[in-house]
């Protein structure tokens, strides 16, 4: 064995079954049992970040860094994909290839902050989308949460940061549900009930302490007193805590907001590396925002230091309730009526010792009152007690405001502490216009999950034609304990009215619903549509319920959508060239920003024109482009945001809740050939069946011309809508055209303009444009299944991810592992430019073998399939130095797996 590693170094790593150095070799028969035993000692992180892909977690790592350095935080993170679905700024890899550079990347960007746990989940990285719902289907549901929930029990966080699980518009359908995962995992980690077999594996039940949101929806300062100063939350109920960027690292000699930049720079092929750096101006430097979701231990105040979110769940809190105590507290209801009473339950259990005459409260607003303070029992050490406060709001509370009502314990001498339970005032009746599917969705499940309180940030939001009209459903719910009549007013602004104004509501059983019928018409088609109309495209609409003498008042709002009656062609050809007559109707402007830096039109601007016959729809667009971005091989055609580009979208019915049921044509002005010609690139992206024409729309027909010198160009396509995936409703379907601009030679893109502009508009059907196409008839819809992607990189295939396995004894991927003993390696040797060891499988499988230096794969075997006994292993040796690196193997048997790893 090397001097230079000790056994027990070598031993603690956890299933570091083999080491040597040069040709030297390991006798591992020689490992005592309580040797061996080492190999089995578990990781235990106190923080446990969960997002959909490598780099989500970037923004916190200046968080994450200074908490593990001055408060000895051990933090990890579940990465549910690897990011293969993405773009490549830096190269032509992709699919799981480029998953595996994601996950180094990653790697590199962690280290930074401290973190050495990195569990990739093996998911597939589909394509961008905003749905949930489509990202849960195509993740297999319930199988990554339990991998989730099996990560959890392995490594017993005490706190879990995730991203924003709430169904706000714009935000990444993967993300929503890698939070709705960990949310969920948060509730049910706990119970021994849930995924039974984790326990029969050997893993125990673990309830981690809190759930915290990175990020945050207010307004927050900057400098190092903006912590102190406290966060101004949107949603009064919420607590938001925060960390200053700008604390200086004394390990690494400058502050923890320039290493979360050096952390950002290492996501390469995201295009971040060109990321400008943070402010070095002390007071303009930022805090990371962290919203609270739930607790089970005992809160301190916000402002009370830059690692207040941990107290009372990894760190202690000063004059506080012992670490380890379990605070909990709920409301018998989330929504609660004026002068109403209802019940706040609160536990209290008391580790190590017994807690004597402790009390309870509820602190209230103004107006409010309880029945507390009520006493507790003493409660022995490792037991709980509960009481219930009763809580009666005041008669004349708000309806629609968010309160948050602190539930206080208070010991003889044991310390105090508080929890919080947040609330939203109603009426007896309360109504608004229906929600899209994918949000009901939402709101059923945090209903659920009794996490209402995540509603707050989710204001309904409906699409209506300009000049056009709609018929909505408005859900009347009564919260009352008995039957209610009453009223529903719908106030729209000008421009708008709605057929009826005013609905009588009769009969609504308690707890109960019902269901009216609007329609809303555009009568002014002069207005503003989309993000060119105030607040951002968005126009109020109030929706007032009344009964028993209390108003309450829905804020919803309408986005106006543009709308196009084509005109029929006389006969259009797809050659890059606008001819006189192929397009009849008018060219529409599709110059209008929606995400990335402002342009002016003589940076980036466009106009489109659609025409149509029998069989296909024509779109002839012609861009003013000041400057060329890079010209993309025609082996890179894919991923065409990345430079110059045009999408055309087209939802043939109108009424899709996400892309996989619409078709979504990018197009590149040139593609550059071996030869050095360049043509017209194109394919379908992130749709019903993404990929190249030829495999996935062939009648398809698509040109281009590039001006000399540069400035601009047009594209121009034949969409036969036999090539839809469905039948087209030809009174409504859905259209959108937008252009992606890029100034730069380094494959990103700088703006986004186009027709109907909202963010994240391009994974956003229901906020497309109308389109109307007079004469054609109306077909039954025929869907097509959408063709997803399904290849995703896997953590038996990727050599940091098995090194780490080896080490921490958590499971590839998050799945079950084969034992302890299902891989052993030994008689590793470097010699004569190769390194060769022996495996020893006790049972049958793949073997995977590789060699790893500084948290990359520089050498790996062709997958060995093999029977259960001795495999020998032979692997190429970069330039013959072993200097740091690590054999890294796996065997993959019946969807579980064993890891092992020996250094060189």
């Amino acid at each position: 064995m090397s001097p230079t590693l000790s056994r027990r170094s070598l031993l603690r790593a956890g299933g570091l079954l083999g080491a040597a150095a040069g040709a030297a070799t390991l006798d591992l028969t020689l490992l005592t049992p309580a040797e061996r035993a080492l190999a089995d000692e578990a990781v235990k992180l106190d923080v446990l970040y969960i997002g959909a892909h490598p780099d989500d977690e970037a923004w916190t790592l200046a968080a994450l860094g200074q908490w593990h350095e001055l408060h000895g935080q051990q933090a990890g993170v579940i990465t549910i994909t690897r990011g293969e679905g993405g773009g490549n700024a830096v190269g032509l890899e992709e699919g799981p290839p480029l998953g595996l550079i994601r996950e180094e990347e990653e790697r590199r960007a962690v280290g930074i902050a401290g973190i050495e746990h990195v569990f990739n989940l093996d998911a597939v990285d589909f394509f961008y989308t905003l749905s949930a719902p489509l990202s849960r289907e195509v993740w297999g549901g319930r199988d990554v949460l339990g991998r989730i929930v099996r990560v959890i029990r392995a490594t017993r966080p005490d706190v879990i940061i995730t991203m924003n699980p709430s169904a706000v518009e714009g935000n990444h359908g993967n993300h929503q549900q890698a939070a709705m995962y960990a949310v969920e995992a948060y509730l049910l980690a706990g119970d021994p009930e849930a995924f039974p077999e984790h326990l029969e594996e050997g893993f125990s039940a673990w309830a981690p302490r809190r759930l915290l949101r990175s990020g945050s929806n207010g307004t927050g300062g900057l400098g190092p007193d903006a912590v102190e100063a406290g966060y101004q939350p949107a949603v009064a109920s919420d607590l938001v805590y925060g960390a200053w960027n700008g604390t200086p690292s004394a390990e690494h000699g400058k502050r923890w907001s320039a290493l979360r930049d050096e952390a950002v720079w290492s996501y390469r092929t995201q295009g971040w590396s060109v990321i400008p750096p943070s402010p070095t101006d002390p007071e303009k430097i930022p805090s990371t925002w962290f919203t609270l979701i739930a607790s089970r231990t005992p809160l301190v105040e916000p402002t009370s230091g830059d690692e207040a979110a941990l107290r009372g769940a990894s760190l202690p809190v000063d004059g506080g309730l012992a670490l380890g105590t379990l605070l909990e507290a709920s409301a018998s209801t989330f929504t609660v009526l004026p002068g109403t009473p209802l019940e706040v339950t609160v536990s209290l259990s008391s580790p190590g010792r017994a807690t004597p005459q402790a009390s309870v409260d509820v602190e209230v607003p103004a107006g409010w009152s309880t029945n507390g303070p009520v006493d507790l029992p003493t409660i022995p050490a490792g037991q709980t007690r509960q009481v219930t406060v009763q809580v009666t709001p005041g008669a004349d509370a708000q309806p629609g405001t968010d309160v948050l009502l602190r539930a206080r314990v208070s010991t003889k001498n044991r310390g105090s502490g508080w929890n919080a339970v947040p609330v939203r005032v109603g009426g007896p009746l309360e109504a608004g216009l229906e929600n899209r599917p994918e949000v009901l969705d939402f709101l059923a499940w945090t209903e659920e999950l009794g996490m209402q309180h995540l509603d707050a940030l989710v204001p309904t939001r409906r699409s209506l034609p300009v000049g056009g009209s709609d018929r909505f459903a408005v859900i009347v719910r009564n919260h009352a304990d008995a039957t209610r009549n009453g009223t529903v007013e719908i106030e729209l602004p000008e421009g708008f009215a709605a057929e009826p104004p005013v609905l009588d509501v009769a009969d609504v059983p308690a707890g109960g619903t019902a269901r009216l019928e609007v329609e809303i018409i555009s009568t002014d088609p002069s207005l503003p549509t989309a993000n060119r109309a105030p607040d951002g495209g968005v126009y109020p609409v109030s929706v007032h319920a009344s009964a028993d003498g209390i108003t309450s008042t829905a804020a919803q709002g309408l986005h106006l959508v543009p709308r196009l009656v084509a005109s029929r062609t006389p006969g259009a050809t797809a050659d890059g060239v606008r001819g006189g007559g192929e397009y009849p109707g008018e060219a529409l402007d599709i110059g209008t920003l929606w995400e990335g830096q402002p342009v002016e039109p003589a940076d980036a601007s466009g106009t489109v024109q659609v025409a149509y016959d029998d069989e296909a729809l024509y779109v002839h667009v012609a861009v003013t482009d000041d400057v060329a971005g890079a010209v993309l091989g025609a082996d890179d055609d894919k991923q065409r945001f990345r430079t110059d580009s045009v999408e055309i979208m087209i939802d043939p019915r109108g009424d899709s809740q996400h892309t996989a049921s619409t078709f979504i044509l990018g197009l590149l002005p040139a593609v550059l050939e071996a030869d050095g010609t360049t043509r017209v690139g194109g394919g379908r992206d992130h749709d019903n069946h993404q990929g190249p024409l030829s495999e996935t729309a062939p009648g398809v027909r698509i040109a281009s011309q590039v001006t000399d010198p540069y400035t601009g160009y047009e594209v121009e396509a034949r969409i036969p809508f036999a090539d839809l995936p469905d039948a087209i409703r030809p009174d409504r379907m859905g259209l959108n055209v937008v252009v992606y601009d890029s100034d730069t030679q380094d494959r990103t893109g700088q703006s986004r303009i186009g027709w109907s502009t909202f963010p994240g508009v391009q994974a956003d059907p229901y906020r497309w444009g109308v389109l109307e196409l007079p004469g054609l008839a109306q077909e039954e819809s025929d869907p097509r299944e959408p063709t997803i992607p399904s290849t995703a990189a896997q953590s038996v295939a990727s050599g940091p991810s098995i090194v780490q396995a080896s080490a921490d004894g958590v499971g590839l991927g998050g799945r079950p592992s084969l034992g302890e003993d299902a891989l052993v390696l030994s008689s590793v040797r470097a010699a004569g430019g190769q390194v060769t060891a022996r495996a020893q499988l006790s049972s049958g499988g793949t073997v995977r073998a590789f060699l790893v230096r500084d948290g990359e794969t520089v050498s790996a075997a062709e997958p060995v399939e093999a029977a259960a006994g001795a495999v020998d292993l032979v692997l190429d040796l970069p330039d013959g130095d072993t200097e740091g690196l690590v054999l890294a193997v796996s065997l993959e048997s019946e969807g579980r797996a064993a890891a092992a790893s020996a250094m060189l």
